[in-house]
């Protein structure tokens, strides 16, 4: 590929009118812009960042889902509209509920890697250091989120309602 390509790939992949998802097309073409840029931050973790290669494809893995399954397919956000809360709501009651066994060794890549892909949108400006900073931290709040997947796993009776409640997915 020659160095006007990766220019406009480069553009394209950063452009975020490309992950508007308001219908189903506008969703599948979303979903392969974000697939192109996961596989550009796939490879910054490998050469900018000097991962190894399986750390580098578990922080990849982990955005992967957050991004195309949750924003894009399950809530139609643009990738670069995240926020906290939307990290709360997707490791707070989304994944809980989308697993058949949520866990954290199972949730941490995942947050890990989300919170690694919105450092590398803030270096390409794509985000503000504040909202990146706010995701990061979000990110981070495995005590939160064990807690969330406890109080799942111990619900009773009629108590989905009260749990999904302390964390509504909308």
């Amino acid at each position: 590929m020659d160095t006007s390509e990766n220019i406009s790939t480069a553009t394209e992949l950063f452009n975020k009118n490309n992950y508007q998802a308001d219908s189903l097309d506008d969703e599948i073409r979303a979903d392969q812009f974000c697939r192109n840029l996961l596989q550009a931050f796939h490879q910054h973790l490998l050469k900018e960042q000097n991962l190894e290669a399986l750390e580098a494809g578990s922080l990849a893995a982990g955005a992967d889902y957050f991004l195309r399954d949750f924003m894009i397919s399950n809530q139609r956000k643009n990738i670069f509209d995240c926020s906290a809360i939307l990290v709360r709501r997707f490791a707070g009651h989304w994944y809980i509920i989308s697993n058949l066994e949520p866990n954290m060794a199972e949730l941490m890549p995942i947050l890990k890697g989300t919170e690694r892909f919105y450092h590398y949108c803030l270096n390409n400006k794509m985000m503000t250091a504040a909202t990146a900073e706010e995701i990061r931290r979000a990110c981070s709040d495995y005590d939160y989120y064990q807690q969330r997947i406890e109080s799942f796993h111990n619900i009773t009776g009629d108590g989905y309602s009260d749990w999904g409640n302390a964390c509504p997915l909308k």
